[in-house]
Parts: structure tokens; sequence; C-alpha cells
């Protein structure tokens, strides 16, 4: 059974920074590229950082480059994604899955709120 608990979340000031976590179980977490997405209310999810198999390659969303940084351990099965300057535009429901996404059950969890509000 495919799970991916993403945690981390809260609220933030402008400016602050957090990191989340994903932890993943019921599939082979070392085979696939990883990615985090996020959902702002009113919008479509949308890749915020996506990261290959090794770690030895990482792409991001423009609205996000030089202040997120995505990373893994696959001995934990576990992705991470450091966010740092946090904006109130990065409010959003974050969500891990693979890159592309999967949809069948299990892949998209319960996600993590991120609120950057002074």
């Amino acid at each position: 059974q495919v799970q991916l608990v993403e945690s981390g979340g809260g609220l933030v000031q402008p400016g602050g920074s957090l990191r989340l976590s994903c932890a993943a179980s019921g599939f082979s977490f070392t085979w696939y590229t990883m990615g985090w997405y996020r959902q702002a209310p009113g919008k479509e999810r949308e890749l915020v950082a996506r990261i290959t198999i090794a770690g030895d390659s990482t792409n991001y969303a423009d609205s996000v480059k030089g202040r997120f940084t995505i990373s893994r351990d696959n001995a934990k099965k576990i992705v991470y994604l450091q966010m740092n300057s946090l904006k109130p535009e990065d409010t959003a429901v974050y969500y891990c899955n693979r890159f592309p996404p999967v949809t069948t059950q299990g892949y998209w969890g319960q996600g993590t709120q991120v609120t950057v509000s002074s």
C-alpha cells in the first residue's frame, strides 16, 4: 500500500524558513524521480521542485529558484524541501509525489499546509 506522508508545514512570517519532509512507503522509492508540488487556494496544483534518483540533478520552478532546495535520503525513503526567504505567495498545501506524478490511490497524501503571513 503506497503512502506518502508530508510534514513540517506551519505558519511562518515572510522571510522565514521551513523544512518539509515526505516519508514514502509501499513502492520502490529508489527507482523514481521525486517531486514536491503545491496547491494554493483557487489554483491548480503545480510542480515546485524535482530530484533525480541519485539526487544528482534537481530542477525548480522559477518562482522558488534560489530560495528552495530539494533533497532526498534513499536509505530512509524521505524527500525534503528546505524553504528559505518565504513569501506570502508561497502559501499553499505542499505535497510530494513521483515525477511525473502518479494519481493512483496513495500517491497524493494529505499534504502539509504552509502559511506565510505577518
